[in-house]
C-alpha cells in the first residue's frame, strides 16, 4: 500500500506529539493488589508488602482469605503471605539490621486470624527479586507488644529500634475513648514497661496514628489532634510547641498528613509540613457530623529550632481541601500531595449521612499537587502539568515512592469488609503516578557500596546522559517509610554532599554525620541530575547490627 507524503508527515507529527505527551506526568493503572492495600511498605528493590484486615479479600492462602501480600513492582502481581494475627490498622518500620517489623492490629473478624492488637510480625531481608522463600514470622505467645494497640504509630529512632506510640485498645464508635496513652519500644526498653504520655492524654479524643518524626538531635517531634511536642527519649521529657493554627486537627479520625522536609548539610535543620485535616470540633458527636463538612486546605510549616519555634507556624493553602491526604517526599526534594477527600472524615459508618455503603468522606481529590519547599510562600503548591485519575482514594488508601522513582498508589475502602457494587467500594486496582523522567534517559548509579558508615566519603560510578548538563546534582538518602492512614511512618530524606568528577563518571559522596541525622538501617540512594532522577540503589546505613546500637559518627 502506498502512502502520500502528507499522510506520512501527519503520522510522524502525531508520533512526536505522543512522545512529548508521554514525557509529562501520567497515571498508569497496572494490576490488582489481591488484598486491600490498607498498609504498604517497600521491602526490597522489587517488592512491596501490603496488609489488610483479616476479612474476605479475594486472594487466598492456606484455604482462607489472605490479608497480607507481596507486590512485585516488576510484574505488577500479588503473592499471598501467610499471616497469623490480624494486621488491621497496624503500623511498622525497619530496624537497624534491615528487619521489617509490623506492630499492632485488631480483633479479627474471621476465625482464621488471631488477635493482632499485641502483634509483632517479622519480615527478614529478602533478596529474591520475586519474593520466593520470603515469609513473615510470628509467634504471638512469645513475641508480642506490652500493650494491646490498634491505630498506633511507629518510628525508627537513633539506636535503630522502633518506638511505638499510642493507639486504642479496641474499637469504639468514632473517637479514641479507650486510649493507649503511652509509648513502648521494640526491642523493649525500660524492662518492658511502657512510658506514660501526658501528651497523648491531652490530645484526646482525635489522636490516633500520631504523626511522629525522629529529629536530627535524637529527639522526637510528635503531632496529635492540633497539638505538638518535642519528646526527649533519653530524658523522658516533653517540650510543648505551638498548636497547629486555626484549630485544624490532623490525626485520626480527622486525618491530615505531615512530613519532615528534606534535611540538608551542613546543619540539617529540621522543618515540618502539616497539610489537610479538619477544623471541626472534636466535641461534636459523630451522629452530628456530616460527610459534606468541608475538610481543611491549610498547610502549616515550622522550623524546629529555638528561633523557628518562637516564630511559630507559617500558613499557606492547598489548591483544594483534603481529608486523608498523603505527603510523599520526592528525591529532588519536592513533596507530592495525593489521595484523600475534600469533605467529611476518616473512619466509616459514623457520620449521619455516609456515602455509598459507609464512607464518612466524599468528593475525592483526583488531581495531585506538588509542594516546592524552596519556593516563596504562596507559590509553593501547584498542580500544573499533573494528571487527573478517575480512581477515588479515600479511607484506607496508601501511596509510596518506589525504588523506580515513581509513586505506587493503592487501596481505598471506607467499609468494614470487602464491598463491591457501591460508591467508594473496596479498591484493588493499583496505579502508578509516573514523573516525566520515567520516559527519558536517566542517570544511573553503579558500584555503590552495600553498606555505608556515618561521616564517611565514598565513591560511586555514574552514567549521565549527554543531554544533561549536570548544572544541578542532588544525592538523596531515603527511607521510603510505611504508609497507612494518611501518614508515612519513618519516611525521611537526607541530602548528601556530592562532587562530580571532571569526566562525569564518578561521584564522591559524604554520608550523614551520625545516626541521629539518619537513624541506622536500610535506605535507598537516588541521584537527581537537572531534575532527572535515577532509580534508587538499596544500601545499609550504619553497622547493620541489631538494635539497640551505640551512637555512630560525629555529633553535629
Amino acid at each position: 500500500m502506498r502512502h502520500s507524503p502528507t499522510l506520512l508527515l501527519l503520522a510522524l507529527s502525531a508520533g512526536i506529539k505522543a512522545v512529548a505527551a508521554a514525557a509529562g506526568w501520567n497515571f498508569v493503572q497496572n494490576g490488582t493488589s489481591g488484598v486491600l492495600a490498607l498498609e504498604a511498605m517497600i521491602v526490597s528493590p522489587t517488592l512491596a508488602i501490603f496488609f489488610d484486615r483479616a476479612s474476605n479479600d479475594p486472594l487466598m492462602v492456606n484455604g482462607n482469605p489472605a490479608w497480607g501480600a507481596l507486590w512485585n513492582l516488576e510484574t505488577n502481581t500479588a503473592t499471598a503471605l501467610s499471616v497469623i494475627s490480624d494486621t488491621f490498622c497496624a503500623s511498622g518500620g525497619f530496624l537497624s539490621n534491615g528487619t521489617m517489623a509490623s506492630v499492632g492490629g485488631n480483633i479479627p473478624a474471621i476465625t482464621a486470624a488471631q488477635d493482632g492488637r499485641m502483634g509483632i510480625r517479622i519480615f527478614e531481608p529478602c533478596d529474591d527479586p520475586n519474593g520466593i522463600g520470603c515469609t513473615l514470622f510470628e509467634d504471638p505467645e512469645t513475641l508480642h507488644l506490652e500493650e494491646t494497640r490498634w491505630y498506633p504509630s511507629s518510628l525508627r529512632i537513633f539506636d535503630g529500634s522502633l518506638m511505638i506510640v499510642g493507639g486504642i485498645h479496641e474499637r469504639t464508635p468514632f473517637y479514641n475513648t479507650d486510649p493507649v496513652n503511652n509509648f513502648e519500644f521494640f526491642p523493649p526498653k525500660d524492662g518492658g514497661v511502657p512510658r506514660p504520655s501526658a501528651f497523648l492524654e491531652r490530645s484526646l479524643p482525635t489522636n490516633l496514628f500520631p504523626r511522629v518524626f525522629a529529629l536530627p538531635d535524637g529527639t522526637v517531634l510528635m503531632i496529635a489532634n492540633n497539638q505538638t511536642i518535642i519528646y526527649d527519649i533519653e530524658k523522658n521529657t516533653e517540650t510543648i510547641l505551638p498548636d497547629i493554627p486555626n484549630s485544624v486537627r490532623v490525626t485520626n479520625p480527622f486525618d491530615g498528613s505531615a512530613t519532615l522536609l528534606p534535611l540538608s548539610p551542613p546543619n540539617f535543620i529540621p522543618e515540618v509540613l502539616v497539610c489537610g485535616g479538619s477544623a471541626s470540633s472534636d466535641l461534636i458527636q459523630p451522629a452530628n457530623l456530616s460527610s459534606q463538612d468541608p475538610a481543611s486546605d491549610q498547610c502549616s510549616r515550622m522550623t524546629l529550632t529555638p528561633a523557628g519555634i518562637k516564630k511559630g507556624w507559617e500558613v499557606e493553602h492547598m489548591l483544594e481541601p483534603r481529608i486523608m491526604p498523603e505527603l510523599l517526599l520526592l528525591p529532588n526534594g519536592e513533596v507530592i500531595i495525593v489521595n484523600g477527600g475534600q469533605s467529611g472524615y476518616a473512619a466509616f459508618g459514623s457520620v449521619r449521612d455516609p456515602i455509598g455503603n459507609q464512607s464518612n468522606a466524599d468528593h475525592p481529590a483526583f488531581t495531585p499537587s506538588i509542594y516546592t519547599p524552596d519556593a516563596p510562600l504562596g507559590k509553593r503548591i501547584s498542580n500544573k502539568g499533573l494528571p487527573t485519575t478517575d480512581i477515588a482514594r479515600v479511607y484506607h488508601s496508601t501511596a509510596t515512592l518506589t525504588p523506580n522513582g515513581n509513586i505506587l498508589i493503592a487501596g481505598s475502602n471506607p467499609n468494614g469488609m470487602v464491598v463491591n457494587g457501591t460508591e467508594f467500594h473496596t479498591e484493588f486496582r493499583v496505579e502508578y503516578l509516573n514523573p516525566p523522567f520515567m520516559s527519558m534517559q536517566r542517570p544511573k548509579l553503579s558500584k555503590v557500596p552495600a553498606k555505608i558508615g556515618f561521616n564517611q566519603i565514598f565513591k560511586v560510578s555514574v552514567s549521565i546522559p549527554n543531554n544533561l548538563k549536570a548544572t544541578s546534582i542532588k544525592v538523596a538518602l531515603m527511607d521510603l517509610g510505611f504508609s497507612s492512614h494518611a501518614f508515612h511512618s519513618s519516611s525521611r530524606l537526607v541530602f548528601m554532599d556530592a562532587q562530580l568528577s571532571p569526566d562525569r563518571k564518578s561521584l564522591l559522596i559524604h554520608s550523614p554525620p551520625n545516626n541521629r541525622v539518619y537513624p541506622p538501617g536500610p535506605a535507598f540512594i537516588f541521584l537527581t541530575v537537572d531534575d532527572v532522577t535515577s532509580t534508587g540503589i538499596r544500601v545499609m546505613v550504619g553497622s547493620g547490627a541489631s538494635p539497640p546500637v551505640a551512637d555512630q559518627g560525629i555529633r553535629l
